[in-house]
């Protein structure tokens, strides 16, 4: 793969960008700290703006290499910052595979903002860093995350029980995945 570290992103209704120090008030309130944000997530709720603002510190370190891909989700047309993240969770380089993870604040849920956002980054992946795979999971109980994969041409591949753990314990995991040739 060609990687080319975070790159703004821009779509109909959204920037993503690189997360800023500035975002720590944003990213506390608009997600971070919602406990049926974090619900089934692998990170705790954020108990304090401090907890995000050592977050938003390390990737702010990590944007230097080439291979930290963590972008802001940021509506066009609103002035209350962040309202989620998109991100490479891992990247398996012998098949040119990238994973990708996502949350967005509460208040955004269910306005096509995720299904938007993981679009523009499955092509950002496939055309400029060269991915041949783009996957992702979401625990079982976790229906609306699977229907945002659906949303941009992922296929379900399968259901792995007890396979994985966050802030409910061990959960089943659902698979997803496109391939460039899709």
């Amino acid at each position: 793969m060609r990687h080319c570290g975070t790159q703004t992103l821009e779509t109909e209704r959204l920037l993503l960008r690189r997360f800023a120090p500035q975002d720590a008030e944003a990213m506390f309130q608009n997600w971070a700290s919602d406990p049926e944000v974090t619900k089934y997530l692998t990170w705790p709720v954020h108990e304090s703006i401090e907890a995000s603002k050592t977050v938003l510190e390390n990737w702010a370190a990590a944007y230097a290499g080439e291979t930290f891909y963590q972008w802001a989700i940021v509506l066009k047309d609103n002035a209350c910052g962040p309202i989620g993240s998109i991100s490479a969770v891992e990247l398996k380089e012998a098949v040119s595979c990238v994973q990708l993870g996502y949350c967005l604040g509460r208040r955004w849920w269910r306005r096509g903002i995720m299904t938007e956002a993981l679009h523009a980054v499955m092509e950002f992946f496939f055309h400029e860093v060269g991915a041949n795979r783009i996957e992702a999971r979401h625990d079982a109980r976790n229906v609306h995350s699977g229907m945002v994969m659906q949303k941009c041409g992922m296929q379900y591949e399968g259901r792995l029980r007890s396979a994985d753990r966050n802030n409910q314990g061990i959960c089943d995991v659902c698979w997803y995945a496109r391939l460039k040739s899709d």
